[in-house]
């Protein structure tokens, strides 16, 4: 038989379990950092390794800011938070978290910016020359 390509249910269960942990942690503001508290954190998705030993989290700061400077602030955090998972979550190993800029809204708002060049847009625009090939 052959292997699944994506995550297992137990690496996505794990995953948003994380997840909701750190959106916890951060709306509550447990982590003491100034730069963490003005960038009201988002935390949009957690994929977890195969033996789910680590696991990177998504992050957006959600007022904007410096994604760099809010990096560097969670790595300095990193033991804390892992703690602080620790104690929430009824898992065998505290998973080593890492931290990641979520680059989604980013890539799609690329996307329609490329959407709205007029090129691109003139091809997009159903003249209404074709024909339907699934007809009678």
């Amino acid at each position: 038989m052959g292997q699944s390509n994506g995550p297992s249910q137990r690496q996505l269960r794990v995953g948003e379990l994380i997840r909701h942990e750190l959106a916890g942690l951060f709306a509550r503001g447990d982590i003491h950092d100034p730069v963490v508290e003005r960038a009201n954190v988002t935390v949009l998705e957690v994929r977890s390794s195969p033996d789910l030993k680590i696991a990177t989290a998504y992050v957006r700061p959600f007022l904007g800011g410096d994604k760099d400077e809010l990096l560097k602030a969670l790595n300095r955090h990193r033991r804390h938070i892992r703690g602080q998972l620790a104690t929430k979550l009824n898992l065998k190993f505290s998973p080593e978290i890492r931290f990641a800029i979520d680059t989604v809204m980013d890539d799609a708002s690329r996307i329609d910016e490329i959407l709205r060049d007029p090129l691109v847009a003139r091809d997009l625009v159903d003249t209404g020359d074709s024909t339907d090939a699934g007809g009678a």
